[in-house]
């Protein structure tokens, strides 16, 4: 795979394979999904050129959440855009945090079309 312009960390494989179908179609861009932190962390390359990371925040039960993924992110001096996405209210404790840091976005789902056009456009920084 050539790297790709965008990352989309989500568990849900259904979701992950639509989205990689609505960046095909609005962007003809490459699409890199993973369903777990341990995922994105082993396919680092690819997701360190990336652009724009799309991180799910909770990720299941027990499991790494997308702030982990986050905090990996930033350790590794990623340079690109990262938006977190969110099913819970803004009153779960992740999604929460995850609103106070600063430099990112938080959406709720289901994303939609436009706002994820708009995530696409590469001269938005």
């Amino acid at each position: 795979m050539a790297d790709p312009g965008v990352v989309f960390l989500d568990d849900d494989k259904d979701l992950r394979d639509l989205f990689v179908d609505v960046v095909a179609l609005l962007a003809e861009r490459e699409c890199l999904t993973v369903g777990s932190v341990d995922e994105l962390v082993r396919q680092r390359k690819h997701v360190l050129a990336a652009e724009l990371v799309i991180l799910d925040i909770n990720l299941g039960p027990g499991a790494p959440s997308g702030l982990d993924a986050y905090r990996w992110l930033r350790a590794q001096n990623f340079t690109g855009r990262i938006v977190f996405l969110t099913g819970h209210a803004a009153s779960h404790p992740l999604v929460a945090e995850a609103r106070q840091l600063s430099g990112v976005r938080v959406f709720e789902k289901p994303l939609p079309v436009p706002t994820i056009a708009r995530l696409l456009e590469r001269e938005q920084h």
